[in-house]
């Protein structure tokens, strides 16, 4: 290396003398990239395992290295949830049990400049919000982009490379459906990679991404281990039917027929790869369940239980707390509820957002209109109760449930449609809500607004709420990731239609610290829109790592933060709202319109739901104002119980984490 660079010293310097300054650079540059290749091709693999040949032994002796037993790769993940990765280390094992040896490597911490030293590279590469890569993969992306154009990387710089790419993403996205992989794709065929087969993709919208990729990764290792076999064409694995890839993609250079979806496998195949008697006439199927098998094992071993094809209910820790005289949850604070007799329940475990704070870690499907089969209201709505009851049932026997309050558990009053997902999506909502309300079971219905025409034709409930998790549309399509491209429009129409409704009507703002607590005035002037009756505000609540975003404690406001926001709004209202209620304990304020429920020197936001229900069956049209009842004073702002129950008994649990003394 050191004889190499005084030869070129020496070269320049003779040249420097006898030739024009332009030829001179020519021969400098010339040097240069010479010398910058005979350091590239005497480095160290370091991808592989070590004694691994170098790039200039490989490419004299590729032919002898395919007729090698063992062969060596990498397996690169990006991943965000942590999805890519487990499937990468999957086709690490079974590639072993094929005598290939494959390691796998993050995307985060890998250098796209090493990857031509391995024989086979495999990407398996999950795409995140707006069709970007996952969090901190960025700038590996970005190299292998940038690098098409770059001369100083050359279009050869992955010709003795074989490569096969995996995306795994969800097509509800649309033209974001699997974007960093089909854009890796390209790029690496592109440094003229060569392509083992066909990209690969899984969709989170069919629940069908492990079998994809098994089917996918099972074809990849038969071509691994026989390069020159033809592997037939295999309609029901999206092994070559995936790749969609335009035609700076497409290998043969035709791409009409390499834009094909799993969904469309029925009716299009490759040209000249289509089986003998495949018909192309589409197969009319009957809609899937929204709940799949691997699905359902999750929400079951979360705690929910399963309602038919599409619904759930869970036992929620307010009412385990309150059957053993431990507290109430927020609603019974400000709305009066009886915690240990609320059911918490939804008629679709699907949503048309994925939220950065949601609390069930994106387990539940997406959607952005009803493709599924659809049960009926009244089989929802019993079993429902029945598994509540259940549940209750089972609290028998823990040590500090009280008896009376077990009873009256075994009998639900409350039912907060706002278990997970969006209950308003169920195209007979109404006719759920009108059956709970036959059985006097009064109705909390919470919807993302996203669905207009739904909040339009909604029947009365007992209370509407909106989730207004940002006050711009950048910041709500940061916060909620929806998946309509007119969400915005969507979002506001919505509040609009809030309005014009005679029953109770909230705004449920959520704070997360770093995202959406700058945009007090914003916030403020949105409530134009929609003049709430009230306006819950609550600090975002850490559920741990998921690796679904990327929040922290940091991102968690305390109750404090949570109240001087609150006195802002209020201020740029010009007092039309006030601070009516707080409940320390869930980082919660809420706010309540002056005019309408300030009455006598008192506030009136507790619910008479006996009367409600009297109301709704009366079929007579009535406003929020008419069942409204006193606020006891402990549940006022700024009371010394903090919107505790004084008939309770507070517990304190023995933190035992690293930061626990930091309360909010």
């Amino acid at each position: 290396m050191a004889f190499a660079w005084k030869a070129a010293w020496w070269t320049v310097g003779v040249a420097g003398q006898v030739l024009p300054w332009p030829f001179y650079l020519v021969v400098l540059a010339s040097l240069l990239a010479l010398v910058t290749e005979d350091a590239r091709s005497n480095r160290t693999d370091e991808c592989c395992q070590s004694g691994t040949k170098t790039d200039h032994e490989e490419k004299g002796n590729r032919n002898e290295a395919l007729q090698t037993p063992s062969r060596r790769g990498i397996v690169v993940h990006a991943s965000q949830r942590g999805t890519a990765k487990r499937l990468a280390e999957a086709l690490v094992q079974q590639a072993m049990e094929s005598s290939v040896v494959l390691e796998t490597a993050d995307a985060k911490a890998t250098d796209p400049e090493e990857l031509p030293r391995c024989e086979f590279v495999v990407f398996v590469a999950s795409t995140y919000t707006d069709g970007q890569p996952p969090d901190g993969t960025q700038w590996f992306f970005d190299w292998m982009t940038e690098a098409v154009d770059d001369f100083r990387v050359g279009k050869g710089f992955f010709s003795h490379t074989r490569f096969a790419v995996f995306g795994c993403g969800n097509s509800l996205y649309e033209e974001n459906f699997n974007r960093v992989a089909k854009q890796l794709d390209r790029n690496m065929e592109s440094l003229g990679g060569n392509r083992m087969m066909r990209m690969g993709q899984g969709d989170e919208d069919k629940g069908t991404m492990h079998a994809d990729f098994g089917n996918w990764s099972e074809s990849l290792i038969r071509r691994m281990t026989s390069p020159q076999e033809d592997i037939e064409w295999d309609p029901r694995s999206p092994s070559d039917s995936s790749a969609a890839l335009d035609d700076s993609a497409s290998s043969d250079g035709d791409s009409s027929d390499s834009d094909i979806d799993i969904e469309d496998l029925a009716g299009k195949m490759p040209r000249g790869k289509r089986e003998k008697g495949t018909s192309t006439t589409n197969v009319h199927q009957e809609k899937p369940e929204m709940v799949h098998p691997v699905m359902r094992q999750k929400l079951t071993k979360q705690g929910y239980k399963i309602i038919g094809t599409h619904s759930g209910v869970k036992l929620c820790r307010w009412t385990k707390a309150m059957l053993r005289g431990r507290g109430g949850c927020y609603k019974h604070t400000f709305y009066g509820i009886e915690s240990h007799r609320c059911m918490e329940a939804t008629p679709s475990l699907a949503c048309a957002n994925k939220c950065v704070f949601c609390w069930r870690h994106h387990t539940n499907p997406v959607g952005k209109e009803w493709k599924w089969q659809m049960d009926d209201a009244d089989m929802i709505v019993g079993q429902a109760v029945s598994e509540h009851v259940k549940m209750i049932k089972q609290m028998k026997g823990v040590p500090g449930v009280q008896k009376a309050r077990l009873q009256e558990g075994m009998q639900p009053k409350h039912c907060a449609l706002s278990l997970v997902g969006e209950p308003i999506m169920y195209p007979q909502i109404s006719k759920l809500v009108e059956e709970l309300h036959k059985q006097r079971i009064s109705t909390f219905l919470v919807t993302n607004a996203q669905f207009p025409e739904a909040v339009r034709n909604l029947a009365p409930v007992t209370q509407l709420y909106v989730s207004i998790d940002a006050a711009t549309r950048d910041t709500l399509k940061a916060v909620d990731r929806p998946l309509f491209k007119d969400f915005w429009e969507r979002f506001l129409e919505c509040l609009r239609l809030l309005n014009v409704k005679k029953q109770r009507t909230v705004y449920r703002l959520t704070l997360i610290a770093g995202w959406n607590m700058e945009d007090v005035k914003n916030y403020a002037s949105l409530i134009d829109v929609g003049k709430p009756d009230f306006i819950e505000i609550k600090g975002v609540t850490f559920c741990g790592d998921s690796g679904a975003n990327s929040l922290t404690m940091k991102n968690v406001p305390y109750h404090k933060d949570v109240c001087e926001y609150s006195r802002a709004i209020c201020d740029l209202r010009d007092q039309e709202y006030e601070l009516a209620c707080a409940h320390e304990h869930s980082c919660c304020v809420l706010l309540a319109r002056k005019d309408k429920f300030y009455r006598n020197g008192q506030w009136n936001t507790w619910i008479d739901y006996d009367k409600f229900q009297d109301l709704v069956a009366s079929g007579k049209e009535f406003d929020s104002t008419d069942y409204m009842l006193p606020t006891p004073s402990w549940a006022v702002y700024g009371a010394q119980e903090a919107g505790f129950d004084p008939q309770e008994t507070r517990f304190r649990k023995v933190r035992r984490h690293k930061h626990s003394e930091a309360k909010l």
